[in-house]
């Protein structure tokens, strides 16, 4: 998209996404006009000692709502930037933010250790001189007070690095570090620029400083990690003066706000979603708070020859690979929801229709979108029409999640669903810190990354083969769902290949040994049994070998085997004496009780065949 822009080409990009083929492609460009927003000038001038409402062309204010924000700034209206909304997905996750009432499931945290504490500051220098550079990272967020929700640019924020006093003999330094700063109980102050900051702790028994990154999911989405590693690389090379200036968070906010109109997108989400009257809960999961959730987390390398094979049925329907692994994701949401409708959240980059640079800025440009893929025509249809549906939904990526929602039939606060697929593209670089001598003495240890969803696909396109990182709340065994996302991607690959008329409905998500264990292990109920021998024969053996041992317990009343043999015998022969004979039947009418069950054995002692009434049944139906 950002080269066609720089060479003065255009697409609309439902068209271009829309296009089988390279030639219908290129024929859709330059047809189709994307008028992109012109974005308002900032009004706020570096030497301004007061900003009024005719200075904030994004954001209606009022005086005295703008006087109470920079009041909050350090340095007052000095130090104040610009004042904007939130984006789509920033207004979600502020609304998790409040509502979490322990942690907050979108602080993220990445570790690191360095050979030295001088790399330590090289690295948090480094960091400041991104921050310097990008608004976004120098922006708090404001609400208490206002109508909606604004995002406030400071000129100038420090990162905040503090070191933590930790014992070896408590355990490994970082894992203390990390378990202090776990989103599950610790918070970010959001009010304060920069939604970020640096903990560290001497690792002293492996000679080593650890520090834990905490940063704000707010401020940052996956492909601007990216961005803000290239940057600190230069920092750190002392390369910074080569690097392109910084591109303005408020032009992707100009573009949310004032591209497609919120009729427009009322009338796409109504189109796909009106008939939508029961939400999506795979495995009943309904809790989408996030907070204080436990996740288990699992990674799988999808095999490369079904890679191959995926990509090449991708190519030759002319549609993405995401379309494939969204049908996929349906079938197994699908099967464990019982639903055939069924609905997922999808992450969109954002970046498509964002503005000029919107491939080198940073900020929170992704946003979660609900796709309906219906789960019960013929395979190759739906993979046509689940690509359509995509293709289409890329021309809604600005709209709020609550504005789709509201176009369906599941009512707030009900959640349309629970489940979500995050499909990203991610080179071996991003994997790992860069091969540089600018990164040595630098390791990552790694970090989280984690949605208020309890349960979440990752899929990562690495160019050639894919990873699915599955995360689950405890319960749910993630690996046991990847497993049957992996299945749904051969099963749907397999059909496409050789039976692309069938009915999607007809293929399976069970991996070959759970199938296994259902058809064959649980039915494995061969055993050793007295044919002879009738039920209440059987009891009358136990009587005789554990005469004293509980029998029966209900409501804190109990029986031994000894006591319900005597009081069945009992009214077997006051059965027999009413003329019950074998193969007569005697009708029970009994509260669930001890008389329950020295009735049943009383009726088979004496001959009987029991026939059981609920006490609920109607009158008429009793008595007959």
């Amino acid at each position: 998209i950002e080269r066609m822009r720089q060479v003065g080409l255009s697409a609309d990009v439902r068209v271009l996404f829309g296009q089988p083929t390279l030639a219908a492609l290129a024929a859709a460009v330059g047809r189709h006009d994307n008028q992109e927003v012109q974005v308002p000038a900032n009004l706020i001038a570096p030497d301004c000692q007061r900003i009024t409402p005719d200075l904030l062309p994004l954001v209606a204010l009022s005086q005295e709502a703008i006087d109470r924000i920079v009041a909050s700034v350090p340095g007052g209206a000095g130090n104040v930037q610009d004042i904007y909304p939130l984006a789509p997905l920033q207004e979600g996750i502020l609304y998790h933010h409040l509502a979490a009432r322990q942690g907050d499931p979108y602080v993220l945290q990445a570790q690191f250790a360095f050979d030295s504490r001088e790399r330590l500051d090289d690295f948090s220098l480094a960091l400041q001189g991104v921050i310097d550079r990008h608004d976004i990272l120098r922006t708090s967020m404001a609400w208490e007070g206002l109508e909606e929700p604004v995002q406030v640019v400071w000129r100038k924020a420090v990162l905040g690095v503090e070191q933590m006093r930790l014992s070896p003999g408590d355990g490994d330094v970082a894992g203390q570090l990390k378990a202090r700063f776990d989103a599950s109980h610790h918070r970010l102050d959001i009010r304060q620029a920069p939604l970020m900051c640096i903990r560290f702790a001497e690792d002293a028994p492996n000679r080593r400083w650890v520090a834990s990154l905490l940063f704000h999911h707010m401020a940052l989405d996956h492909a601007a990690l990216e961005v803000v590693r290239h940057e600190m690389q230069a920092h750190l090379l002392g390369q910074a003066g080569r690097l392109g200036d910084a591109v303005p968070y408020r032009n992707y906010v100009a573009q949310a706000r004032l591209g497609v109109s919120p009729e427009e997108h009322e009338e796409f989400f109504r189109d796909m979603l009106g008939g939508v009257d029961e939400p999506t809960l795979p495995f009943g999961l309904q809790d989408v708070r996030g907070d204080n959730a436990v996740m288990e987390e699992t990674r799988q390398d999808v095999a490369i020859d079904l890679s191959q094979r995926l990509r090449a049925q991708a190519r030759r329907l002319g549609v993405s690979a995401a379309a494939l692994h969204h049908l996929a994701w349906a079938q197994v949401l699908g099967r464990v929801s019982g639903r055939e409708k069924v609905v997922f959240g999808t992450v969109l980059m954002g970046r498509m229709q964002g503005g000029e640079g919107a491939d080198r800025a940073l900020g929170m440009f992704i946003n979660t979108l609900p796709i309906c893929v219906p789960v019960g025509g013929r395979v190759r249809d739906s993979v046509l029409a689940t690509h359509a549906r995509l293709s289409g939904l890329l021309g809604h990526e600005h709209a709020s999640l609550a504005l789709a929602q509201r176009c369906s039939g599941v009512a707030a606060p009900t959640p349309l669903f629970s489940a979500l697929l995050n499909y990203r593209h991610t080179s071996a670089e991003s994997i790992t810190l860069h091969m540089s001598s600018a990164w040595q003495g630098i390791e990552a240890l790694g970090g989280e990354e984690r949605t208020n969803y309890p349960l979440t696909l990752s899929v990562d396109d690495l160019g050639e083969g894919f990873s699915l990182t599955v995360q689950a709340v405890t319960g749910i065994d993630a690996a046991r769902v990847g497993a049957y996302m992996e299945t749904a991607l051969a099963s749907l690959v397999e059909a496409l290949e050789h039976a692309p008329e069938n009915p999607l409905a007809d293929l399976s998500i069970l991996p070959a040994t759970e199938r296994e264990e259902l058809l064959v292990g649980f039915n494995a109920t061969q055993a050793e049994y007295p044919l002879a021998q009738t039920i209440h024969g059987l009891f009358e053996a136990q009587v005789q070998r554990t005469p004293e041992s509980l029998a029966v317990l209900h409501r804190g009343q109990r029986l031994s085997y000894r006591e319900l043999n005597e009081r069945a015998n009992r009214l077997a022969h006051y059965l027999r004496k009413q003329g019950v004979k074998p193969d007569s039947r005697v009708a029970i009418c009994v509260e669930r009780s001890l008389d329950m069950v020295v009735g049943l054995l009383a009726i088979l002692k004496a001959g009987g065949g029991y026939v059981p009434l609920d006490p609920a049944y109607p009158a008429d139906r009793i008595a007959y």
